[in-house]
């Protein structure tokens, strides 16, 4: 079978001055023979690559894909011997390889090409060697004509494969780019209520809408450079809760939207200590819920949670939306919210946060100084003389106010300004 014409005296203008004429003309007549192999070699070639993984046999695409890129890439470094006999051979990364390449990319056979390069540049050398036993050379000629073709068909390879590779890693990145837009695309269907089907939409996600979800949101300010842990924190998290298969997606480049499957207990300080290593990184978490319904409630909780840590400039860390829904109400309007707690709390506003959080487990623990005392660690009686002082600052007695307070205590612990509180409170 000829995989090529006869060839044109142009090819032969270029000569490497360092090898003697006769093995100049040697290595021609061998790429020639090369260039006119049977159909019985070419069917050997074909079977040897497509065997690097048993899905090319079994695929007539791959195997027809592969094929192509076994000729062009034979007629490629042969001509290149005939045009410059001895000489490197550039690169091949024409059409064939190529597409090759990108069809073996989108079926996640990849890691194929490798195989079936090295296999074909074993097969085409010891094809070469049948070629120079055949030709009228001396036992010199002989040894210099394998060595040199052999060093030659290994850089080509190399410089083919390295090229190609390059290619391989963009079309990844396409791919990966169109799979995450098309996961949020139908995410945002679901979420909008647009007609979509469910059982499609799950074989798409990876992740089913029956049972029960928990949804967060992962973020980070924009500005910071920490917004790059994003994925891995993510990752982190979705181990920490045992989560073995979440649903993910690319909300920005510094926001992710997580589903959590079947999980009905989110342990706050395991998601804490994941988040110590990137303190400018947060997670707002909604409530388990069930079905499609659920999927989107849980999402809108941890969207909520969120609007306010970020309404507020909270430097908290972690939210879950049933600690936080009333605040979340509350502050909707800032200075409806504002107004409130200045009102409630007049210049308790502005004492420690050692004395609010003293007052609030105060509360939290059904106003009983013995637990409150407990939870903080603290001895009773300080306890106590905290709580003389917090009565002083108060506009109102407590025993009057105390679910105001309590509202207000929690609308301020979200505030912003409960982190320049805290450092007050270490310099003091």
């Amino acid at each position: 079978m000829t995989l090529h014409s006869t060839p044109t005296t142009e090819w032969f203008s270029v000569v490497d001055s360092r090898l003697a004429p006769q093995t100049r003309d040697l290595i021609r007549q061998g790429a020639w023979i090369a260039l006119n192999p049977s159909p019985e070699w070419l069917a050997e070639l074909d079977r040897a690559t497509v065997a690097a993984n048993p899905a090319l046999a079994g695929d007539p695409t791959l195997a027809a894909a592969v094929s192509s890129s076994n000729r062009a890439t034979l007629v490629h470094f042969a001509t290149s011997h005939l045009r410059d006999p001895g000489a490197p051979v550039t690169a091949y990364l024409g059409p064939e390889p190529l597409r090759m390449a990108r069809v073996l990319v989108r079926r996640g056979l990849g890691a194929s090409v490798h195989d079936i390069f090295r296999i074909g540049q074993n097969v085409a050398l010891q094809r070469w060697i049948d070629i120079v036993f055949d030709l009228p050379a001396t036992p010199y000629e002989l040894r210099e004509l394998l060595n040199l073709v052999a060093k030659s068909a290994n850089d080509f390879v190399d410089a083919t494969l390295a090229g190609i590779s390059r290619q391989m890693k963009l079309e990844h990145s396409e791919l990966a780019q169109g799979a995450l837009i098309e996961r949020r695309k139908i995410v945002e269907f679901i979420l909008a209520r647009e007609p979509v089907n469910h059982k499609r939409a799950e074989v798409r996600l990876g992740y089913t809408l029956a049972g029960s979800h928990t949804a967060a949101v992962i973020w980070c300010d924009e500005s910071d450079d920490e917004y790059r842990m994003l994925d891995r924190t993510t990752a982190a998290v979705c181990d920490a809760v045992g989560s073995t298969q979440p649903l993910t997606v690319l909300a920005a480049e510094a926001t992710r939207w997580v589903w959590f499957k079947d999980i009905t207990d989110v342990d706050s300080d395991q998601v804490r200590r994941v988040l110590e290593e990137t303190p400018k990184l947060r997670i707002a978490i909604g409530t388990s819920a069930r079905g499609v319904e659920g999927f989107r409630r849980s999402h809108q909780q941890a969207l909520s949670a969120q609007h306010m840590m970020v309404r507020l400039r909270s430097r908290q860390q972690v939210a879950f939306f049933d600690d936080v829904q009333m605040v979340a109400l509350l502050t909707q309007k800032p200075d409806y919210s504002d107004d409130f707690i200045t009102s409630t709390l007049g210049a308790f506003a502005s004492a420690g946060s050692v004395l609010r959080d003293t007052l609030l487990t105060y509360i939290n623990e059904q106003c009983n100084a013995a637990r409150a005392a407990q939870q903080l660690y603290i001895h009773r009686n300080t306890l106590l003389s905290r709580l003389d002082t917090a009565q002083r600052l108060l506009p109102r007695p407590l025993d009057r106010t105390t679910v105001r307070v309590a509202v207000a205590l929690e609308a301020l612990k979200w505030s912003g300004s409960q982190e320049q509180d805290l450092s007050n409170d270490n310099m003091a």
